[in-house]
Parts: C-alpha cells; structure tokens; sequence
C-alpha cells in the first residue's frame, strides 16, 4: 500500500465534475434523506413529461475511489466486521459523523454499522440508505490524531488502532 505509482495523472484533468445518478422508486423519500438529513444543499431540479424529475445536490468535493477486492474486504472488516458492501458505495465526509448517523438513522436509513474508529483514526458508520444505495459517513481526524495510511503516526498521532464506532473514507473508503 505504500508504493507509489509514477503514472499518476496531473492534479488538473479533463472531468470537470462527478455526478452519481440515483434512480429512486420513492423519490421524496430519498430527497428528504439526502437533502435535508444528510445536509446536501439543492443546487437546481427540473420537472418533464410524464411526471419524470430530478433533483441535483451539492456533494461538496467529489473523488473517485478505485479499490481492489482485498481492499475492500479490509474497509468492509475494520468498519463493519464483516463483508456487507455491494460494488458501489457511496462515502460521505461530514464534520460530526455521530450526530449526522442518528439524525440518518432517524431519517429511516438501516443501520449497518455503528461508528468506528478505524485504524486510520477516522471515525465511519455504515447505513443502507434510500435509492438502494450502502453509504458510509466519516469523519476525519484532526492533525492531532491523525495517523497515515500505513498505520504509522504523524506528527502528533498515535499509530494505535482502536475501534470505537466508524471508519476512514479519504484514506480506506
């Protein structure tokens, strides 16, 4: 995991913008979870023939997360303890992820996994969401506890893993 790759593509590329489309058979059920639960501030919706409608949300920053199997048998273990994740998950990074998990769970999301701490220090929970979709919210660490991705700690971390209630999506979506 600590190799680097020497063909990694320029910090400026072509994709301007990534954009994940949900098609939701309950439409206001997931508007109302993604929107206003998980906070995605709306950005435009447009209405066609035939009652078609659409809603676009502000996701903030937008990365794209490539992971072998082993790697996602490893986040799925530390975060969950067991292999729950389908292909495709969609991560979240929040500022307070204990408050956004109750207020999800409230909001009708199935529970998978409480938040962790993740070896990473992130804290991560798991949610099967409206739309079908299996999605993580975490929170990062703040530079006194943060730890890199081979465990070792930074400079004010401590590479102790503990596991508490989450996970880490920036470094092990």
């Amino acid at each position: 995991m600590g190799e680097s790759n020497d063909s990694v593509a320029p910090a400026v590329g072509r994709v301007l913008q990534l954009r994940v489309v949900v098609e939701a058979d309950d439409f206001e059920q997931a508007l109302a979870f993604y929107r206003d639960a998980l906070g995605m501030p709306q950005q435009e919706a447009y209405e066609g023939d035939g009652g078609a409608r659409v809603v676009i949300l502000d996701a903030g920053r937008a990365t794209l997360e490539i992971a072998n199997p082993a790697q996602k048998r490893m986040i799925d273990d530390v975060e969950v303890g067991r292999q729950v994740a389908p292909r495709i998950r969609l991560a979240f990074e929040v500022a307070d992820a204990v408050t956004v998990s109750e207020d999800l769970a409230a909001a009708g999301a199935a529970v998978v996994a409480p938040p962790v701490r993740t070896p990473w220090r992130s804290l991560n929970a798991r949610f099967d969401a409206p739309g079908q979709l299996h999605i993580t919210v975490f929170e990062e660490p703040d530079a006194e506890t943060a730890v890199a991705i081979d465990g070792t700690a930074t400079a004010s971390g401590s590479a102790t893993p503990t596991r508490s209630s989450g996970s880490s999506e920036r470094r092990q979506q």
